[in-house]
């Protein structure tokens, strides 16, 4: 309860960019204080349990609740998000070149939805500081993914180079890469998702992805990001190309357009919306996905995850893991002990002794 009664009252005081930086800020130093990863750990770090430890991607996660990508733009804070409970987490989304992003304001609270809406517009320091930074943690508690993008002065055409030269720069040091086409917030990006443009992209990203496997003798997982604003046939068409092209999973959902059944009086702000709006879309994207293909492609669930059953709901649709970032902004640090407590609970009650035995099990 503590941030409920102390730290929201005063974040939410304060501009929410400011209060985004101050989190980061806050999470970084206290991590470079003898003792400050232990306290966090004490405080809020969510213990292994076998029957919620999950292997994918060649990957261990102690936990199956991630961050989503968007918090920390620049791996600043790796440390401090891996003291909190977190499983993994995915840092980004960045691009070859540093750039300021879109103009301010551009990320606004709407309370009465429990949503954000942001227009950030992939601000971050580029690729080759983020490698920097990664370069120098070493016995990473959790993995990271390394979310990329390309920049906004870069055509949708030459988009391939940029995320090339994130996977050759980054290669080393993310556990897994996820290629983000479905911001709202770069002009033109989810075109990527579509027709010819979307094989030619990913043939490319997994050619340098091979490139790497083979400079390195590290075989690393490439996910693609894509948005919950589709049809049925858009969706259908994405999967059967992601599938076609050999990617290793899916990230469902990004933040969406739609602003059905908003309340707040910032609900018309220009951006993506992020947060319990999108919670039910997102769910519905991950059980089309699992039933195209027979749970053959592993799904990782975001968008709209408040409360254990929240993630149980998309784990059940056909979710492998799940990742959360407005939750963390309105439940403060102890969500993460909330939701594996939860977990754990709605897998028992179920008969289900480990959480691989319920992923798509609305299914069955």
């Amino acid at each position: 309860m503590l941030y409920r009664n102390f730290g929201k009252p005063i974040f939410f005081k304060i501009d929410p960019e400011k209060a985004h930086h101050l989190v980061i800020g806050g999470l970084d130093k206290s991590s470079s204080v003898p003792g400050g990863s232990a306290a966090l750990r004490l405080m809020y770090g969510v213990p292994e349990t076998a029957d919620l430890a999950v292997d994918l991607f060649g990957t261990h996660f102690p936990t199956p609740v991630g961050l989503a990508a968007g918090l920390d733009k620049n791996a600043e804070a790796v440390i401090g998000f891996s003291s909190i409970g977190f499983g993994f987490m995915e840092v980004g989304t960045v691009t070859p070149k540093g750039q300021p992003g879109n103009d301010s304001p551009r990320l606004f609270r709407l309370p009465s939805d429990e949503a954000l809406i942001n227009r950030m517009g992939f601000n971050n320091e580029g690729a080759d500081a983020m490698a920097q930074r990664l370069k120098k943690l070493k016995n990473r508690r959790i993995p990271i993914a390394v979310n990329i993008g390309r920049n906004k002065i870069t055509s949708n055409e030459a988009a391939h180079e940029d995320y090339r030269q994130c996977i050759r720069t980054l290669y080393p040091y993310g556990d897994f890469f996820v290629v983000n086409i479905s911001s709202p917030n770069t002009p033109g990006l989810r075109n990527l998702q579509h027709g010819s443009e979307l094989s030619f992209l990913l043939a490319q990203v997994k050619e340098e992805m091979e490139i790497q496997r083979k400079a390195t003798g590290i075989t690393k997982s490439l996910l693609v990001k894509i948005a919950p604003d589709v049809s049925d046939e858009e969706l259908e068409y994405m999967v059967q190309t992601l599938t076609e092209a050999g990617m290793d999973g899916i990230i469902a959902t990004n933040t969406t357009l739609n602003r059905d059944g908003l309340s707040h009086e910032k609900a018309n702000e220009t951006g993506g919306l992020s947060g319990k709006p999108l919670r039910d879309r997102s769910t519905e994207i991950i059980r089309s996905i699992y039933r195209q293909t027979e749970g053959k492609m592993p799904i990782i669930g975001s968008g709209g995850i408040f409360t254990s059953q929240d993630a149980y709901d998309k784990i059940r649709a056909g979710a492998s893991l799940v990742e959360i970032y407005t939750a963390l902004i309105y439940e403060g640090p102890e969500v993460n002990r909330k939701l594996h407590a939860g977990l754990r609970q709605l897998l028992r009650r179920d008969g289900f002794s480990h959480i691989s035995e319920a992923v798509g099990a609305d299914h069955h």
